[in-house]
């Protein structure tokens, strides 16, 4: 009997999303059980029965109004949504819709269906709401955002399971022992995802790749790049592509370009770079004026639309820097050879060259394919020490390239755009990968150099196309867009700055970024540096590849793009397509197609983002491993209901002190004001604020580490 009922329930279910969907694709008809069930071709006067109460319970959940007897109505035609699942710790989860202006809506546990973090899902929206958010239930899963997993082989005698290393995903999948691939218990490995049965709890998978044994670096770096979808080989009809380009550059193509091979050309890369992407060419004109070229890798002339070769960099759509690797976006062959710009080799280069007064103004620009070949490769540090001692290979030029970017960052400055210095951890590692210590990498003048002549490239190619045709004749571009932020963040922002005696004026744009620069000023070098910058950075919205806006409110320009690094970038190489093709006097491409491409390059840089950041994490763990019940000082970098975490000055390490491990009262959070609170004696602890705390425990599977407070 229970059996039939559940069958009968399941029926019921099927048919509700069946006579809701009529509603729904019919606009603002009204309709009664019969005409319903005609809609449905359904005659059986059991199945019309149970239609009629279907209408009756959907009209008691406010999803339909009887607007007469035995008449009902759709009452918010948005019944059914799209959007992606954001799952939360306790396993519910929010889905986060393409509209804007909708709030999330809350789906219960129960009420996913077997849908995954990040998975793109349909959702039935009930009438009543969770507090803010609407609640409803994932009704159909349109795309899975992803089927393999990194993670642990847990064996059995007639079945293994596999436990993910992505804590977003709660469910261990089962692996039939036919399917282990070779996995040993407790290796490290790679699963698939093959099926999920209706009323299985588990999914059910195969080891696609064996990684190694946990804790061995190679393992958890490979791992880490596995859980965030990059692939760690390139398919061998990519590497054969890559092989079968020729080197030889013939006088057929010299002939179609711009040759700059006599005019004097460096490349300034950090010392360990193994791919050139840009060089810098300058010479002395008969006016007094300077011809200045940005000449970057011509991948395009190399990565033909369509080969297995572009298929793969589009899909990848970056490089990932991991903490010891590169994971290139182009096999090594393109991205260290062909495409790199190695001193003393005549290169293929899209060049974008000015003309400029000695003020730092663009007298003229041209852009174009070009031949360079650079004189030399110079390091950060070289290039630094020439700028400080004023002597050194080239040295008037540098001198020169050095002044002129002086006068385009002031200028860039007093438009308002914001310097955010971050903190960039850097570890000393041994042959084995293992971090022998931490330091973090300080930007001086001839990283600043090569950035404002790049920013100059990319916001000059883009407001060149920018510029051109208005309304629908407006060109289809690339545009790297950055929006201005939201109010209620940045007052959140400017209130906690305050208490650190900070003021910022969010007056206007031009105020904000003002304050905002004063502050990054001020606070260079102090304890709460990094603790400020991140939390300001937080509060702006994020940079995105769009064909829809052109501005960049971090950088106060009104139109900018990516042009400067095709070789680990692919937006750079949709821009380079483009302007090739715009400037033969081509006609405006597809917008949808780009704007899809866009967003797809968008996603694979965050995710490359939160690769680097989870390697990161792994060193920082790894480092303190060694160091259990050593005592630091540090800085509050964050608070949540269940701790606090703390940065260490030191070495920039992040743990977190748990609440219930401070024994000295009862803390709770204050949201608002970013601090723990003791209820009894009222003891608070604020972001910002300095600690001692002793190094815990370190748990490098999950890449966390945990502080005990060092209570005065």
């Amino acid at each position: 009997m229970a059996s039939r009922n559940k069958t009968s329930h399941s029926v019921k279910q099927v048919l509700t999303q069946l006579v809701l969907q009529v509603f729904e694709n019919n606009g603002n008809q009204t309709y009664n059980y019969k005409q319903v069930s005609a809609k449905l071709n359904i005659s059986d006067p059991e199945s019309r029965e149970t239609i009629l109460e279907i209408l009756k319970e959907e009209a008691e959940k406010q999803v339909l109004k009887e607007v007469s007897r035995g008449n009902f109505q759709l009452i918010e035609l948005k019944t059914f949504v799209e959007g992606k699942v954001d799952l939360t710790a306790d396993g519910s989860a929010f889905i986060v819709t393409d509209d804007e202006a909708e709030t999330d809506i809350f789906v219960a546990p129960r009420k996913l269906r077997n849908a995954l973090n990040g998975d793109r899902v349909k959702v039935y929206v009930y009438g009543k709401s969770r507090g803010k958010h609407k609640e409803g239930e994932v009704i159909e899963i349109i795309q899975r955002a992803k089927m393999e997993f990194s993670g642990i082989v847990k064996l059995s005698e007639r079945f293994a399971f596999f436990i993910p290393d992505d804590r977003k995903m709660q469910h261990d999948i089962f692996i039939p022992i036919s399917e282990l691939n070779g996995a040993k218990n407790g290796i490290k490995a790679i699963a698939e995802i093959t099926d999920w049965p209706k009323e299985a709890k588990n999914p059910i998978g195969r080891i696609k790749t064996i990684l190694g044994k946990q804790g061995e670096n190679n393992t958890e770096m490979n791992a880490i790049l596995a859980e965030y979808g990059f692939p760690l080989s390139f398919p061998a009809e990519v590497e054969q592509e890559a092989e079968e380009i020729s080197e030889e550059i013939s006088e057929e193509e010299i002939q179609k370009r711009r040759d700059f091979r006599s005019i004097t050309t460096f490349t300034i890369d950090p010392v360990d770079a193994k791919d050139f992407d840009d060089a810098i060419s300058f010479r002395f004109l008969e006016n007094g004026n300077y011809e200045i070229g940005v000449h970057i890798a011509d991948v395009s002339h190399y990565v033909l639309p369509g080969t297995p070769l572009d298929h793969e960099a589009f899909e990848r759509g970056t490089s990932v820097y991991l903490v010891d690797r590169v994971i290139p976006m182009l096999p090594e062959r393109l991205s260290n050879g062909l495409c790199s710009l190695r001193p003393k080799e005549e290169k293929l280069c899209f060049s974008a060259v000015f003309e400029m007064d000695a003020d730092a103004q663009i007298v003229t620009e041209w852009f174009g394919k070009t031949v360079i070949y650079s004189d030399r490769r110079f390091a950060y540090e070289d290039v630094q020490e020439i700028i400080e001692n004023k002597e050194g290979d080239y040295v008037k030029e540098i001198l020169l390239l050095n002044d002129l970017a002086y006068k385009l960052r002031d200028r860039k400055f007093k438009n308002g755009a914001i310097s955010f210095e971050t903190t960039e951890v850097k570890f000393k590692l041994d042959e084995n990968g293992k971090p022998l210590g931490v330091y973090t990498k300080e930007r001086k003048d001839a990283h600043k150099l090569i950035e404002d002549f790049m920013l100059l490239a990319n916001r000059r190619v883009a407001e060149f196309i920018g510029k051109k045709g208005k309304g629908k004749s407006k060109l289809t571009f690339v545009y790297r867009s950055h929006d201005s932020p939201k109010e209620d963040n940045l007052l959140s922002f400017a209130q906690f700055a305050l208490r650190f005696g900070y003021k910022i004026n969010t007056n206007s744009d031009k105020e904000i970024a003002r304050s905002l620069n004063h502050l990054m000023a001020d606070v260079e070098g102090k304890k709460e540096q990094n603790v400020l910058t991140q939390l300001a950075i937080r509060s702006m919205a994020k940079a995105v590849y769009t064909t829809k806006k052109t501005s960049h409110y971090g950088l106060a320009f009104d139109f900018y793009t990516h042009f400067t690094s095709p070789i680990r970038r692919y937006p750079d190489v949709m821009v380079h397509r483009l302007l090739e093709h715009y400037l033969a006097k081509g006609k405006s491409v597809d917008v949808e197609t780009y704007e899809k491409m866009s967003v797809h390059a968008s996603q694979m840089e965050k995710k490359a983002a939160d690769a680097e950041r989870a390697s990161v994490k792994y060193k920082q763990a790894e480092y303190l491993q060694n160091q259990i019940g050593t005592v630091f000082t540090g800085i509050i970098s964050g608070v949540t209901e269940w701790g606090m975490y703390v940065e260490i000055e030191e070495n920039k390490c992040e743990g977190m002190i748990r609440l219930r491990d401070i024994t000295d009262d009862f803390y709770t959070l204050d949201e608002k004001n970013y601090a723990i609170i003791g209820q009894r004696k009222k003891k608070i602890y604020q972001l910002g604020d300095e600690v001692k705390i002793k190094v815990k425990s370190v748990d490098l599977t999950k890449k966390q580490i945990d502080f005990s407070l060092v209570q005065e």
